[in-house]
């Protein structure tokens, strides 16, 4: 039986690519690779200093009695464990591939205050020589940027070890900073990862053009978001909510002197909608409720287990 070929948005077949993807073993990396080895052609070389996200992608499957078992991806990604920073192996790792994916990067707000200067060299300084090297060789770049090159600080996926989650699994009291008022949109990692592949796939209609991947109708304040949050955890997990939901912090206690943000922050998709027609799907009580349910299931055993250990005295 052929395989069915894949057009690109005017109709073309999409050739097989081989794509050096610089962080792939964070949250976005991870699941883009798992997005391109389940539903695409494409070769992947995962570089990054972790790969525990993408381990279940690189090794093979359980062996099933007298036969050995193989991913249907198998031989089309590999990992190589390098840090961009000062590795004479990047060039001739970017000269190798059709598309370089930059996603290094470091994204947690609190850095911007207690690492001002790391966060810099590596978000800014460090990802030069990605640039120039794509540039020198003639090699197509998807470079990955922050709502931060729009000012002050936020992180916008909602992370698997986001603190929010954290408390929401050990029944804790959810921290809202300076009450939880700031206004952000959420977008679904699965409809980001969807908009990913249309750049990768539509060159002709991605390369020079820069786009904002969100979701504006996912619009809540931090508080609100909490609140939705407690709600979906105690549909999930069939446990009522705790007593006390959530508690105010101030920003200098939660993230130190001289936090700044902004208060209201909404992606224009007018560009993204326009060259590649994405748009995304996901509401927020189906995004939230995806998510905690796989939250529930993978790790709040472990941490029950984990508070139910006696505490040994000193």
């Amino acid at each position: 039986m052929a395989a069915t070929v894949r057009l690109d948005l005017d109709g073309n077949p999409i050739a097989p690519m081989t794509i050096c993807m610089i962080g792939a073993g964070g949250f976005i990396g991870s699941h883009l690779c798992e997005k391109l080895m389940a539903e695409t052609p494409h070769t992947v070389l995962a570089v990054d200093v972790y790969s525990d996200k993408i381990k279940h992608l690189l090794d093979p499957p359980a062996y099933a009695e007298g036969q050995q078992a193989r991913h249907p991806w198998d031989g089309r990604i590999q990992f190589h464990r390098l840090n961009i920073k000062h590795d004479s192996r990047l060039e001739g790792l970017i000269k190798m591939y059709d598309l370089t994916i930059n996603l290094a990067a470091i994204c947690t707000p609190a850095d911007y205050n207690t690492r001002p200067l790391d966060t810099i060299y590596s978000n800014f300084i460090d990802s030069l020589p990605v640039v120039r090297y794509c540039s020198e060789n003639s090699k197509r770049l998807i470079h990955f940027s922050t709502c931060e090159v729009y000012g002050k600080t936020i992180g916008s996926f909602l992370p698997k070890d986001h603190p929010l989650r954290k408390n929401l699994l050990r029944r804790e009291p959810l921290k809202l900073v300076d009450g939880g008022q700031s206004q952000r949109t959420f977008v679904y990692i699965k409809d980001a990862i969807e908009a990913v592949l249309l750049m990768i796939e539509n060159p002709a209609r991605a390369n020079g053009h820069i786009f904002n991947v969100g979701n504006p109708n996912n619009e809540v304040t931090v508080k609100q978001l909490a609140e939705i949050m407690i709600q979906v955890y105690s549909k999930v997990s069939g446990e009522p909510p705790v007593e006390v939901p959530t508690i105010d912090v101030s920003s200098k206690e939660f993230y130190g002197e001289g936090y700044d943000d902004s208060d209201k922050r909404i992606p224009d998709m007018t560009i993204i909608n326009k060259q590649l027609g994405w748009n995304p799907k996901t509401s927020l009580w189906d995004l939230l409720d995806s998510t905690l349910t796989y939250q529930h299931r993978t790790y709040a055993e472990a941490i029950r287990r984990a508070m139910a250990k006696p505490v040994a005295s000193s």
